[in-house]
């Protein structure tokens, strides 16, 4: 049963947006000349998982006659049976409250913030239904672990988090583009929106290949800035820059319009070592850097 929870909101894709959280995490402590705080980590932490979960379950609760249609997706545990409709629900009732209550032993800001991003991570499910800029508004869930948990740590906000956040929101767009290819003929007779279903799957490539040229570029200001306030150069920052710039690059060299066999690769493997590379690097760099 465990096991179905743990696939239902494809717990290992936590890898995505944990790393940047860390950053975010990290950076307010250099910025703000504070010390480490296992509390206040193991909040974020939380923070994080919680709601991830929410928003997990709750797209596949709204998605679950969807995926019963699909080929692809018929495998997932509401339509294949494995657990029932009204027990995801609870599942993200129960979540999305841990997150708020967890939220409330941070500081006041991440309290009264934290109904606007569930709004926004549980929002999503929705908007497929009625936008192609479904994929940014994913971009933007995810783009707000960076920025909560620099918020969670200092009570107030900065451009460097900003840029962090900007830069997950193109990076995560992008990739989801690329993977929303494999449905593009499903979401258009189901009436669903995509930037695949509106644009083709080449245009949709480029679109994609756009949103990573920018995530790259807000990466930067992201190192820059952070160097800047904090009054140091970090070379595995600009290391780890690089290698993030890489495996986007490699990840946009592995599909095509008419070969999508290594789309999983692309998108689950590439992505993930990306953020952790990057994360790694960032945290590391933080011990080494020149003055």
């Amino acid at each position: 049963m465990i096991k179905d929870y743990l696939n239902l909101v494809v717990f290992s894709h936590t890898i995505f947006a944990l790393p940047f959280a860390m950053v975010g995490y990290f950076s307010a402590l250099l910025i703000n000349h504070l010390s480490f705080d296992l509390r206040i980590f193991g909040l974020v932490v939380l923070c994080m998982v919680f709601a991830r979960s929410a928003a997990m379950a709750f797209n596949r609760y709204i998605d679950s006659d969807i995926d019963s249609q699909n080929e692809r997706t018929k495998i997932r545990e509401i339509p294949s049976g494995k657990i029932k409709r009204e027990k995801v629900l609870l599942f993200t009732i129960l979540n999305s409250l841990a997150f708020i209550a967890t939220t409330y032993f941070i500081n006041h800001l991440c309290f009264v913030l934290s109904p606007v991003a569930l709004l926004v991570v549980l929002g999503y499910s929705y908007t497929k239904r009625f936008t192609w800029m479904c994929h940014i508004v994913l971009g933007i869930g995810l783009g707000l672990a960076p920025v909560g948990a620099y918020v969670a740590v200092a009570g107030s906000f900065n451009i460097v988090p900003i840029f962090f956040g900007l830069t997950v929101i193109c990076w995560v767009s992008g990739f989801d583009i690329i993977y929303a290819m494999q449905d593009e003929e499903f979401d258009s007779q189901a009436g669903l929106n995509s930037i695949p279903v509106w644009l083709g799957g080449k245009r949709a490539l480029q679109f994609s290949s756009t949103l990573h040229f920018l995530s790259l570029l807000f990466l930067g200001m992201a190192n820059y800035s952070f160097g800047m306030q904090t009054g140091h150069f970090y070379p595995l920052h600009w290391i780890g820059f690089v290698v993030f710039a890489i495996l986007l690059i490699y990840q946009h060299r592995l599909v095509s319009p008419d070969d999508l066999s290594k789309v999983n690769r692309a998108f689950f493997t590439t992505n993930g070592y990306a953020s952790l590379i990057y994360g790694l690097f960032f945290i590391v760099g933080l011990f080494v850097f020149v003055q």
